[in-house]
């Protein structure tokens, strides 16, 4: 394999991982409060289901230990 092919599929990874993310973002914070006002879900349902996908849009931008790397620009709760 060539070095180019290596790089347009790494980008090529990365841009469907930013989308991923963002779909995910998006989905948490329009979407799931719209569905779950709309069939009259719970508010700690609706929360914890708001930050399960923003963390899972976390990881995909970022990577599986974006929580643990202090410089990845992830969050954590501790």
């Amino acid at each position: 394999m060539s070095k180019q092919s290596l790089t347009k599929s790494g980008s090529t990874e990365q841009k469907s991982a930013i989308l991923l993310g963002t779909g995910l973002a998006v989905a948490s914070l329009i979407l799931v409060p719209a569905v779950a006002a709309r069939i009259g879900l719970g508010s700690s349902f609706t929360g914890a289901l708001r930050i399960a996908l923003m963390k899972a849009s976390s990881r995909a931008t970022h990577g599986d230990d974006a929580a643990a790397s202090p410089d990845s620009g992830g969050f954590s709760c501790h």
